[in-house]
């Protein structure tokens, strides 16, 4: 099995940061930068540019420059998503985002980590597991979501939170290591204010 497969398996691997795919690196870099130059106004380029980085990419993706990647082939929306602003996927695992998904500014999804051992991590021995984000979540600005998480549907992570664990479905979850504070109820719901 070659390294580009076995990146995109739903499971965690290590391997030598110098065997990771130049090409497909270098190749979603000058992707990212031609979607960062694009205009407020350039929402068919915006949407044609996702669909050639992005290994499967719903027509209701949404996402805000400045957007940084690693590969984009491993990133896969799969209904509404609204990424807003400075937002960076680290994509050397599978990132599935699921329908609804909002990812608030300056979050970072890292399935890309380094070997805990200081002689293994300076001859570029990296490790990668795969993101998982069910449907209806909402990720807080500048959370940092971990390699091997999922965060469960309906879920709320808090801003500045880091998650290194799965948080289950329908709670409100913050802080560093992240960690789930409440569900969520029907007092969380809101009466929204109507224009006359």
């Amino acid at each position: 099995m070659t390294l580009f497969e076995i990146m995109q398996k739903n499971e965690p691997y290590s391997s030598s940061n110098f065997d990771m795919p130049q090409d497909l690196q270098k190749k979603a870099k000058a992707l990212c930068h031609a979607y960062n130059q694009t205009g407020p106004d350039d929402a068919e380029r915006r949407a044609e540019i996702l669909k050639e980085l992005f290994g499967d990419c719903h027509p209701l993706t949404f996402i805000e420059p400045s957007f940084h990647c690693d590969y984009g082939f491993n990133i896969h929306t799969y209904g509404l998503t609204v990424i807003n602003y400075n937002v960076v996927i680290l994509d050397t695992s599978p990132v599935h985002i699921h329908e609804n998904a909002f990812i608030a500014p300056g979050v970072c999804i890292a399935c890309a980590g380094h070997s805990m051992d200081a002689e293994q991590r300076a001859q570029g021995i990296g490790t990668s597991a795969p993101v998982v984000i069910q449907k209806d979540v909402w990720i807080g600005a500048n959370a940092v979501i971990c390699g091997g998480v999922t965060i469960g549907e309906g879920s709320v992570i808090g801003a500045g939170s880091v998650v290194t664990r799965d948080i289950p479905a329908g709670v409100v979850a913050a802080g560093s290591p992240c960690r789930v504070i409440r569900p969520i109820t029907e007092k969380d719901r809101v009466t929204p204010v109507r224009p006359i």
